[in-house]
């Protein structure tokens, strides 16, 4: 290694954690002046060590700035080379051989190898095998490199979808410049993206708060003409994100990107508004996001792409309806935005009759709701569908929880739900072979028409 110039190497001797600011933009001063003002005999080595500590210092200036403990800072920047990993640049947790001798960083150079290359990262050569062998000695340096200095061992990463380098951060920031330029660029850039956050789930975790304006920004103008591929691409980008736990939180309160997403649920292709209802439904797992989902006026959206039945749409919007309706102030939104005559609907045409019963046992919790429910004639049918041998359990189960809650609501209905079990018995079999809670329902029924056969003569 070259030896540094001591004029410029004093950073590196610097152990005083009172540093301040201002000492740090006073080296980077003097680094930044050899630089610029560097003469024709100036040592190209004393000139790339020089470059390297100016940069070392400015990393260091931007994250003291941003309140990080400023001696662990110190001391990450400093790690001395031979514990950094070629690719990730940083200290490494699991040292490896490859076949070439190279030491890596166990999940970085994994992931490399899982992406089908076989050379070394570093010096090209093809490898003879990928067997990675730990690498003791390097990781025996590291750990006493870090107890000297009081310093926490890195948790070992290993999940390689977990791991990502500073060549996924650049890639990122490439490709957030290209969508603030052509349309072009926007849509190689949007698809880039969606591609990128679909298999590499690495990718996703790069994407902060400040990034999201970036990535939606193509979006931002609601522009009506805007490309259909190129709104498609970052809808989906948005779906892909979502599924990323840490930013399920931050879409969710972002104003935004729910309101870009009822934007696409109104005005994009087909494809594009049933992405939207997917990313919907994934970032509406988060309970504190079912709030302010449904406050944002999505589920309207929503039940007209499930009216239009295209069966592309249809399962994403009933997905995102049902995950919203689990909170209890959703249900009489839903409920006022058309729910129950929508749903019965498609129940009634045999379309996804598992999943918006399910949805319908959820509303009928909703006093208006079970009034529609019997304004609309779904007793009967209700009954039908328990009857039906190929009917599934969740589906009867379902049947029997709606028609339990009706019976309780609503005595005008006992009369045909007792004409059915004299005719057909069909509360009494579900009582015996159903499900446990299928049980509960149909023989809580059964009570409640046996106890009070006086009323239903005067309803």
């Amino acid at each position: 290694m070259a030896k540094t110039n001591k004029g410029v190497s004093s950073l590196s001797h610097h152990d005083n954690n009172d540093a301040t600011v201002s000492e740090l933009k006073e080296k980077l001063r003097g680094l930044v002046n050899i630089i610029v003002e560097k003469k024709s005999d100036y040592n190209y080595t004393i000139q790339q060590t020089t470059t390297d500590e100016a940069i070392a210092t400015l990393q260091l200036l931007k994250h003291f700035n941003q309140n990080s403990s400023f001696s662990n800072k110190l001391d990450q920047f400093l790690v001395p080379p031979l514990f950094r990993c070629p690719i990730s640049t940083q200290l490494m947790t699991d040292p490896v051989i490859l076949s070439t001798g190279q030491t890596y960083d166990r999940p970085f150079i994994q992931r490399w190898l899982n992406e089908g290359h076989r050379t070394c990262p570093q010096t090209q050569q093809v490898l003879t095998h990928t067997i990675l062998t730990p690498n003791y000695l390097v990781r025996d340096m590291i750990a006493e490199w870090c107890r000297e200095r009081g310093i926490e061992l890195p948790k070992l990463v290993r999940d390689t979808d977990e791991v990502v380098t500073n060549a996924d951060r650049d890639h990122l920031n490439l490709l957030l410049h290209k969508l603030s330029l052509s349309v072009s660029d926007q849509k190689e850039a949007a698809k880039e993206l969606r591609k990128l956050t679909k298999r590499m789930p690495s990718f996703r975790t790069l994407f902060s708060g400040d990034v999201i304006p970036q990535l939606l920004s193509p979006l931002s103008t609601r522009n009506a003409l805007i490309h259909p591929d190129l709104h498609e691409d970052l809808i989906t980008t948005v779906l892909n994100l979502s599924i990323h736990d840490d930013n399920k939180k931050v879409f969710g309160e972002d104003p935004n990107v729910i309101s870009l997403l009822i934007d696409a649920l109104e005005t994009g292709t087909i494809q594009t508004r049933s992405n939207a209802a997917a990313a919907i439904f994934t970032l509406s797992a988060l309970d504190s996001n079912k709030h302010i989902i449904g406050k944002s006026g999505v589920i309207k959206h929503l039940l007209e792409l499930l009216d239009e039945g295209n069966p592309l749409a249809m399962k994403d919007a009933a997905s995102a309806i049902f995950n919203l309706c689990v909170v209890h102030e959703n249900k009489g939104r839903t409920v006022r935005d058309g729910a129950v005559q929508v749903i019965l609907k498609k129940i009634m045409d045999n379309v996804l009759v598992d999943e918006l019963l399910a949805i319908l046992a959820l509303l009928s919790s909703h006093p208006l709701a079970v009034e529609e429910i019997g304004d609309l004639g779904a007793v009967p049918y209700l009954l039908g569908i328990i009857r039906e041998a190929a009917a599934s359990e969740r589906s009867k189960e379902n049947c029997v929880a709606i028609l339990y809650t009706v019976c309780y609501s609503d005595r005008t209905k006992w009369r045909e739900i007792r004409e059915e079990e004299k005719a057909n018995g069909t509360l009494s079999n579900l009582a015996k072979c159903g499900t446990s809670r299928a049980k509960r329902k149909a023989n809580g029924i059964l009570e409640r028409l046996n106890r009070s056969i006086y009323l239903t003569h005067t309803a």
